[in-house]
């Protein structure tokens, strides 16, 4: 997996939550409300990832996609094309 483009991933979803909220503790009324806030921020930073940061989950996905796929080796390779059945000719 590359670990960059998860830590990036990361970065960015964390600062689409922490802008907002930072943004709104400066309002009086909703610094009283805290949790408000924290709801709102969520919501902004849900939409804001799925409209902006498209690409960096792709790429972090496909890191995690590439890591589960099985490897196979040389020798496992050389073992399924021995143990193949010949192929009919025509």
């Amino acid at each position: 997996m590359r670990v960059r483009s998860a830590l990036l991933y990361t970065v960015l979803r964390l600062a689409a939550f922490l802008v907002p909220f930072g943004l709104m503790m400066l309002i009086p009324i909703l610094r009283e409300y805290y949790w408000l806030s924290a709801i709102f921020a969520a919501l902004i930073g849900l939409s804001l990832s799925l409209l902006f940061l498209r690409r960096p989950l792709e790429d972090a996905t496909a890191g995690l996609a590439e890591r589960r796929t099985p490897r196979l080796s040389d020798e496992q390779v050389e073992d399924a094309a021995i143990d193949e059945p010949p192929a009919p000719t025509a």
